[in-house]
């Protein structure tokens, strides 16, 4: 299930602040720490902090890098229908009309995938690419079936292409980083914000300082959901290749693309 990323920013900031004046509390509460115990309580603080850090890295890292195989999946699939569109020449007349013509229907449904934002006509995207896919493959199991000569089956390989890539692109979106991923991030910045509270020595401190780190690693959790979401937020794959390809075989197509 996917949240938006700005929910992740509040939600977070709010745990962890709250997080940060429990510890506050308890620093006013309890019997303040003896020097000695202080040093090793600092230099506990600053491995937690570390910890953070490089898991936050971690994960920015992953989201980074199944961003960028989503958009390498995109080029791939504009890549297979270019070609396939071209070889379609390699079938009967008819047989190449009824792929092309197909093809073009597909593309724009590939495109739509991308750019579709409503859930229910998402599904329906889905729906009516997987029956894209069914014709595809008979228009060309025909041709196939009827001569089967090593150059209908060019034909027959760039449609096996074709349709593999689509798998490949909805595999890179189900790709995410895992829940417990986010469980272990959502623990360690909490035990962080508690040991900061808890070593405040400042009255005020609860009211000024806290929400800093609250603050900026709500941030840093919301720019790697938006990353890590492949359909929400700001940062997402835009299907500049398969927009171009369907441009270029029909420039006077009646659906118009929009960026969102």
């Amino acid at each position: 299930m996917t949240y938006p990323p700005a929910l992740v920013c509040v939600v977070f900031f709010v745990v962890l602040w709250f997080s940060a004046l429990i510890g506050w509390a308890f620093q006013r509460k309890l019997k303040a720490l003896d020097e000695d115990l202080r040093q090793d309580f600092g230099l506990i603080l600053a491995s937690t902090l570390t910890l953070l850090g490089l898991i936050i890295g971690f994960s920015f890292s992953m989201a980074t890098n199944r961003y960028d195989q989503r958009k390498n999946y995109e080029e791939a699939e504009a890549n297979a229908i270019g070609t396939e569109y071209v070889r379609a020449d390699l079938l009967p007349a008819a047989d190449a009309a009824k792929v092309r013509a197909l093809l073009r229907k597909y593309l724009d449904q590939r495109v739509l995938f991308y750019l579709t934002q409503d859930e229910q006509e998402f599904q329906q995207t889905i729906a009516r690419t997987a029956q894209l896919q069914t014709e595809l493959w008979s228009a060309v199991l025909a041709p196939a079936t009827a001569q089967p000569t090593a150059v209908v089956a060019l034909a027959v390989s760039g449609m096996n292409d074709v349709l593999n890539t689509q798998g490949y692109t909805q595999a890179g979106f189900w790709n995410r980083i895992p829940v417990a991923a986010w469980a272990l991030m959502g623990m360690i910045a909490i035990a962080c914000n508690l040991l900061i509270g808890y070593n405040s020595r400042s009255v005020n401190a609860g009211s000024k300082l806290l929400p800093i780190l609250p603050l900026l690693v709500s941030i840093a959790f919301m720019l790697i959901a938006d990353i890590d979401t492949p359909r929400r937020g700001l940062i997402r794959v835009r299907p500049q290749n398969l927009i171009s390809l369907a441009e270029s075989l029909r420039p006077q197509s009646a659906v118009n693309f929009h960026p969102q």
